[in-house]
């Protein structure tokens, strides 16, 4: 069974059962301050899904997503939905995934009017790339509906506000499609759990089905009837995004017994060393002028892993002079590990917990590293066991 799950939130009941439905013997969660989860594996996948209901409201959702991320340390956050379309090209029932998202509520208010300062979150490139290769696949959708009714998938901004839109010509509507005219959609909780991902290194995706128009239609009879159906096909892509996480979280992840350095790798690393340095060699022996290596791993697991994550910051180093990682990438990384490398060295009750993170938000920013997160990802795995 995979070590990390994917964290799925809703608002609504509609929404939390859209997505219950589709997991199999889900058991439930209780976080110390109250919360309720429901954890469950995807029916037909191994795919471990941790399921909660936010309620309404940006502040509520970042709330409830930090202590979902603080307690499962899951592969992504799928916060998932219904919403308002913004323009009539995209359809009741199609789902919109976003490439970003903009808290629209930010502003100054002067003289000549009110001027927009938003807040905006960019969907990870990792989890975008996967959601698009799902898009491509086309087989998410209820196997039972027409080709011609079939949801679409689309990709692009969604705005979110703290009030419920429901006009096309009031003032607040008019300045919103002036302001973000390229939001496909438009709600109440993405930014909160965008800057709660953002805040604890998690990746976030916002997937949201178009249940009404925002134009004055909602809570009306057609959008009853629509919520259900945009609720379903949300959590049909979410279920269908979260399995395929779930798949490459095991193609990465290495088994412990083959993460150590083969005798063959060693022996490059010595003859690449030993022209112009001194070698040091730990576990090991000199007899003339052989080199005996003690290939055997050591008993303390937590120092193999603290002394991995120094020569994984050599390699991270490495990359940037080569050029393979950008300064503010390398940066970025380097600041990530330096706190998994404390956190590995403290060995209190939850430093394992928050160095697995921390690994985990590093391998996002090496990820056009193939070298980088082949070597990142035993560290991980490693990480996690001592969790």
């Amino acid at each position: 069974m995979l070590k990390y799950p994917v964290v799925i939130l809703t608002a609504l009941n509609l929404e939390y059962q859209a997505v219950r439905q589709k997991l199999a013997s889900p058991q439930t969660h209780l976080h110390e301050r109250g919360t309720r989860f429901e954890v469950g594996t995807v029916q037909g996948a191994s795919c471990r899904v941790a399921l909660g209901l936010t309620s309404k409201g940006n502040h509520s959702a970042a709330v409830i997503a930090e202590r979902a991320i603080q307690e499962f340390s899951p592969l992504a956050v799928l916060f998932v939905g219904v919403a308002g379309a913004l323009w009539d090209a995209t359809r009741l029932g199609d789902v919109v995934m976003a490439s970003h998202v903009y808290a629209y509520h930010g502003g100054t208010s002067e003289d000549d009017g009110l001027k927009a300062r938003p807040r905006v979150w960019e969907a990870p490139h990792g989890i975008s790339q996967l959601a698009a290769h799902v898009a491509r696949l086309n087989d998410w959708a209820d196997s039972t509906s027409r080709p011609e009714d079939a949801p679409q998938m689309r990709f692009g901004a969604i705005a979110a506000g703290e009030v419920v839109q429901n006009s096309r010509i009031s003032a607040e509507a008019k300045w919103i499609r002036q302001h973000y005219n390229d939001a496909l959609a438009i709600e109440m909780e993405a930014a909160g759990v965008a800057q709660a991902g953002h805040l604890n290194g998690a990746p976030v995706a916002i997937i949201r089905g178009i249940s009404d128009r925002a134009d004055g239609t909602k809570n009306s009879t057609d959008d009853r009837s629509w919520q259900p159906q945009a609720a379903a096909n949300a959590a049909a892509f979410a279920i269908r995004l979260a399995v395929e996480l779930a798949g490459e979280q095991e193609k990465t992840v290495v088994p412990r017994d083959d993460s150590a350095p083969s005798v063959d790798r060693l022996d490059r690393h010595v003859a690449n060393t030993a022209h112009n340095s001194t070698v040091g060699i730990m576990a090991g022996s000199v007899t003339g002028s052989s080199v005996h290596i003690n290939t055997a791993p050591e008993e303390s697991g937590p120092l193999n892993l603290f002394a991995a994550l120094h020569d994984f910051r050599e390699n991270l180093t490495r990359h940037r002079t080569e050029g393979e990682l950008d300064q503010d990438t390398y940066r970025e990384a380097l600041t990530d590990l330096e706190s998994a490398i404390r956190s590995t060295g403290e060995q209190t009750s939850d430093s394992s917990k928050r160095a697995a993170m921390t690994l985990r938000r590093l391998r996002g920013l090496v990820v056009e590293c193939p070298a980088l997160m082949a070597e990142l990802a035993p560290l991980i795995a490693a990480a996690g066991d001592r969790a």
